[in-house]
């Protein structure tokens, strides 16, 4: 693993903070007060705020995710899990953002409670990382057949797992699914 991986690790309730910061590598990394801001944005003058937690200590929702996403010029766009994910124009993608269903912890006791978790997944150098903040270090998935075979097993997962896309935006109508392998082309191949 190259000693140049950025992998920000979970403190609270801020792992979409987390895998916005670890796709980016923490370049122009984003910070709580930055995603309550949007919160506040999508949501103004309300006394509980839809798209966080009650108690305000993150656990943001998708809709925070894509507006600090376009605050760096990027969009994330949702995957069906219906189609297999070697579709994908990986030349076209930053990353990717799971939500998976995760335990809720308090100390050494688990909960029966079912909580949503945001990790990110991305290309470094030749290989695909993991970088889960709830990871020790990130998970090295290889090259990009492995990689497909990692989010394959993540969306064949009964639990209701999604996966978003994250692409730099892009004005043109005409690439607006450039995410998606041109199949006359696959074909020739």
């Amino acid at each position: 693993m190259p000693s140049s991986v950025y992998h920000e690790k979970q403190m609270r309730q801020l792992c979409a903070l987390h895998a916005l910061n670890n796709l980016f590598q923490g370049d122009q990394s984003y910070t709580k007060a930055e995603l309550d801001d949007i919160c506040n944005n999508l949501s103004p003058n309300v006394w509980i705020n839809p798209h966080r937690s009650v108690l305000g200590l993150g656990n943001y929702d998708i809709n925070v995710i894509m507006t600090a996403l376009q605050k760096r010029n990027c969009e994330a766009v949702w995957f069906d899990k219906r189609k297999d994910p070697s579709v994908i124009n990986l030349d076209a993608i930053v990353g990717f953002i799971l939500n998976i269903p995760s335990d809720y912890k308090f100390g050494l006791l688990t909960l029966p409670l079912r909580r949503r978790h945001w990790i990110a997944v991305r290309r470094i150098g030749d290989y695909y990382y993991n970088l889960d903040s709830k990871l020790r270090h990130p998970q090295s998935l290889g090259n990009e057949a492995d990689m497909l075979q990692f989010l394959r097993e993540q969306l064949a997962q009964e639990d209701h797992r999604e996966l978003f896309l994250v692409l730099e935006c892009s004005t043109n109508e005409e690439t607006a699914q450039r995410w998606l392998k041109d199949s006359a082309s696959d074909q020739s191949v």
